[in-house]
């Protein structure tokens, strides 16, 4: 098992249940896997450094976690069909 650092940013104007919906998708996924949620630090709404989708701020979450390197591609694989997110970013954290 390898730890990791996701950084997922939604859309701002989500509302919160719907917000949480998401992140509750994220970790199950991280669950169904065997792995474990360590962290979850959500940093809220912060302008982005440039446009994206036509946005110019985004709700930001950062989630540590501890899984096995297949739930990397799954997690990479939802995030990018989810309508309801801006952008994401998953490494493996060296500590």
């Amino acid at each position: 098992m390898n730890k990791y650092e996701g950084v997922f940013i939604l859309f701002p104007n989500l509302e919160e249940e719907v917000r949480n919906a998401e992140l509750d998708k994220l970790k199950k996924i991280i669950a169904d896997y065997e792995g474990t949620v360590e962290n979850v630090d959500e940093w809220g709404q912060k302008r982005l450094a440039y446009e994206i989708k036509k946005t110019k701020e985004g709700y930001y979450t950062i989630i540590n976690f501890t899984a096995k390197p297949e739930v990397v591609k799954e997690l990479e694989r939802v995030c990018g069909i989810n309508e309801k997110m801006l952008r994401h970013m998953i490494i493996r954290d060296e500590k």
